[in-house]
């Protein structure tokens, strides 16, 4: 077999492969005894047809196109492996040449990773903000745990702002009723914001029994973004009472004893959970430092897929959110345009740091662990609610997921390799320590070394 390669672009190749007819003889022999096993020809029994009475009956042409189905990838991967390519995506082949008893000629376009010149990574500075904690964030997260312990009572007045109500909702267009946009006895915290444009407005003042109508729009369903009319009738008000932070307090809501105990806590937590933001923020950006230090040709076509596919999530989130398009826009404060510009940019970045991490992954010859990869999975159905065992049984099921997560634990392995390697200050000029940081946000003694005989001892055991 020859093969030559043709680049049309940095990220563009076209193979021209030439299979000689002697390399399809297995191929064609096995589509022979394919044929023979499906056809009755009288004298002969099934299965045991010769190839040249297959021939006589018509059967030549069936063969050599099934042999040609089964040479064509096997060839397409061998050129790939002799030209050292790369292939993102499927490829676009087309049979150029083929006679019975002649070569086989096919050419193959495909998208391949961009050759890279791995700039230096060791050593790269960066800067986050500082870590911010006020009284009134600690104050805050106390409030939203004594909601949690808050009980309502009923009161005969009209609505406030934080008060729950209990209303039916009814939204019409042109006096129809839409479809699924009918809700009676629900309860609703005034102010929570995220149902409908107005009703919180609407909402304030309005006592038992009322009734009132106003102007929104749809936010899900077939007419998202139409205006409707909403009919909204209150038929209960109720008050919600928190309970005193106290001792009797921190006990009933945590395992402390004191009030100032728990508070401690609250401002331990929230102190770990910044870190772990700033942690990320350091990450990025320092990521971002070694993007800007090399220029990546992208492949079209991946940018393409990659950002419809981004597209289609923040459409499902916003619609999960309860919000249109134009609504998040508008609260972000942001044009369409706008949006579209930063979003490619996401992608051309996440693209381009994909390459990256894959030849840092390279030259460092990292590798996976199997008890890496089963805590990655284990990882992975925790975040998306699956069951572990489901998980493993998916991934029997379907083992190409594996090199997937094999790729993810590697490039997380060259990220958090460049990331510690890095000099990441805060606005203050304080270095920020990334080695050694536990998912709860505070830092770890490193790994002790082992001692010269253990280590050589398991070197030789490995």
């Amino acid at each position: 077999m020859k093969s030559a390669v043709e680049t049309l672009n940095p990220t563009r190749v076209k193979l021209t492969v030439e299979v000689p007819f002697e390399e399809l003889k297995p191929s064609l022999d096995a589509a022979y005894k394919k044929v023979a096993a499906q056809v009755n020809i009288p004298g002969f029994r099934k299965g045991k047809v010769p190839a040249a009475v297959l021939d006589r009956q018509g059967y030549r042409g069936f063969a050599l196109d099934e042999a040609v189905n089964e040479v064509l990838p096997r060839a397409y991967g061998e050129a790939l492996q002799e030209n050292n390519l790369e292939p993102l995506g499927q490829p676009e082949i087309e049979v150029t040449k083929f006679e019975d008893n002649a070569a086989l000629e096919f050419t193959a376009e495909v998208d391949v990773k961009p050759e890279i010149k791995l700039p230096a990574y060791d050593g790269l500075e960066a800067e986050v903000e500082d870590i911010t904690l006020s009284d009134e964030d600690v104050e805050e997260q106390i409030g939203a745990l004594r909601e949690r312990f808050g009980t309502l009572k009923d009161v005969e007045r009209a609505a406030a702002d934080g008060d729950f109500v209990t209303i039916d909702l009814v939204a019409k267009k042109d006096d129809e009723v839409v479809e699924g946009a009918e809700v009676s006895g629900m309860s609703y915290k005034v102010g929570r914001g995220g149902m409908l444009d107005g009703l919180d407005e609407a909402l304030v003042g309005m006592a038992a029994g009322d009734e009132k109508t106003f102007e929104s729009e749809l936010v899900g369903g077939e007419l998202v973004g139409e205006p409707v009319h909403v009919t909204v009738k209150v038929t209960g008000v109720q008050e919600q009472e928190l309970p005193a932070f106290d001792d009797e307090f921190a006990q009933l809501a945590s395992e402390f004893d004191t009030a100032d105990e728990l508070r401690e806590d609250v401002r331990t937590r929230l102190g770990n959970g910044r870190r772990l933001e700033q942690a990320a923020a350091a990450r990025d950006a320092v990521l971002e430092k070694l993007l800007e230090q090399v220029e990546i040709a992208l492949p079209e076509s991946i940018v393409t897929d990659e950002l419809n596919a981004r597209r289609q999530q923040v459409e499902q989130q916003l619609m999960f959110a309860g919000l249109s398009m134009e609504k998040y826009l508008e609260e972000e404060g942001q044009t369409q345009e706008e949006f579209e510009a930063e979003l490619e940019r996401r992608v051309r970045d996440a693209i381009a740091a994909q390459f990256i991490l894959d030849e840092v992954v390279k030259a460092e010859e990292f590798g996976v662990e199997q008890q890496e990869l089963t805590n990655h999975v284990l990882m992975r159905a925790q975040q998306q609610g699956q069951d572990p065992q489901k998980a493993f049984e998916h991934l029997q099921e379907h083992p190409h997921h594996i090199q997937e997560y094999v790729q993810e634990i590697l490039r997380g392995k060259a990220l958090a390799s460049i990331v510690e390697g890095a000099t990441v200050k805060d606005a203050s000029g304080n270095v920020v320590e990334l080695k050694n940081l536990r998912p709860d946000g505070t830092i770890g003694e490193p790994a002790e070394e082992p001692a010269a005989e253990t280590a050589e001892e398991e070197q030789a055991d490995a």
